[in-house]
């Protein structure tokens, strides 16, 4: 089976993190978004990932060759026209024949896939959700076989909502009702959906179904990205090889620190990861990613998102108070 996994988006509220990094090689839990999308899916069975890229899609292509032995294409979208339109540029190399899975690539989920992809009718992944009219929903019949898909409704007919992941069994459906939206100009904010692609489908007779996904992890901006590291690191107690690269220090799990890293003299954790070649001195982090080849030291650092190669320095200071005095320092 193939997978196709759009990872063209540009990342806007992550900058000015994705000025530099796509937003599917934004890291996590001590991996990229993507490297979690592709962890998830390749024991499912996938020969074949088809990856749409744009922006920055030449660090993905060297992200995804260098760290997965499995087939892949890429997909250029030269000009970000909607989700539906990155889908559509996949027809040439998708086999129509054959069921197909489709993965958001900015996205993190954990959901039962196996009894998904022995099934027999198309499905989508939804959630039950708190403010369905800030998603996709879908609308259910008598049989819980999807009658309509909604698009963000002021009126939701469920709270069931689209969270990003596709099982299609006509693919060549698909795109016939992806080809059919563009040729009608059918857009949505200025982009071609691929809810009215599914829509279409619905409308001719395809059958749909649902299944439902234990966790979704957004990673769409910095709380939630850092959101997304405290709960995939709960996953874990502890990441790391003590060694001769942390020396000297305290960890308090659960962390992540990548085996290049090095740490001195400092206290790390809980809920932290640590990239490769980022050195960390004389520091107290907590709930905070510190990325590729970042320097951080003399520093207290909570609730943070450190770039590749960024630098975070600060001063120690010495004090002499005296009773009922107060200081706030570093306001």
């Amino acid at each position: 089976m193939q997978a196709i996994v759009p990872v063209a988006g540009i990342g806007t509220r992550l900058r000015p993190h994705t000025h530099t990094v796509p937003k599917a090689l934004v890291s996590v839990a001590g991996k990229p978004i993507l490297g979690h999308i592709l962890d998830q899916l390749l024991p499912l069975g996938i020969d074949e990932v088809i990856l749409v890229v744009g922006y920055l899609g030449d660090k993905i292509v060297n992200y995804v060759n260098t760290h997965y032995q499995v087939a892949v294409r890429f997909v250029e979208q030269e000009e970000r026209l909607g989700l539906g339109h990155a889908i559509y540029l996949t027809r040439e190399v998708v086999r129509p024949e054959e069921p197909v899975l489709i993965v958001l690539g900015d996205t993190i989920f954990r959901a039962d896939l196996g009894p998904v992809l022995k099934g027999s009718t198309s499905a989508l992944g939804v959630k039950a959700v708190d403010n369905p009219r800030n998603f996709g929903v879908v609308e259910l019949d008598a049989s819980n076989r999807i009658r309509r898909l909604v698009e963000k409704p002021s009126d939701p007919p469920s709270n069931l909502a689209i969270v990003g992941l596709y099982f299609i069994r006509n693919p060549r459906l698909l795109f016939q009702g992806l080809e059919e939206i563009i040729r009608r100009n059918q857009r949505v904010k200025g982009e071609f959906q691929l809810t009215d692609g599914l829509q279409y489908m619905l409308e001719a007779g395809e059958e749909f179904t649902t299944f439902f996904v234990n966790d979704w992890f957004d990673c769409g901006n910095p709380r939630t990205l850092l959101e997304t590291n405290h709960v995939l690191l709960s996953e874990n107690t502890v990441h790391y090889q003590p060694g001769e690269t942390v020396v000297d220090s305290i960890i308090i799990p659960p962390v992540s620190i990548a085996p290049t890293a090095r740490v001195r003299q400092s206290v790390i954790g809980p809920y932290v990861s640590i990239g490769d070649d980022a050195e960390i001195v004389l520091s107290v982090v907590k709930e905070s990613i510190i990325n590729e080849g970042a320097r951080v030291s003399n520093v207290v650092l909570s609730d943070s998102v450190v770039g590749e190669r960024a630098v975070v320095e600060g001063t120690f200071t010495s004090l002499n108070i005296g009773d009922s005095s107060e200081i706030r320092i570093g306001r």
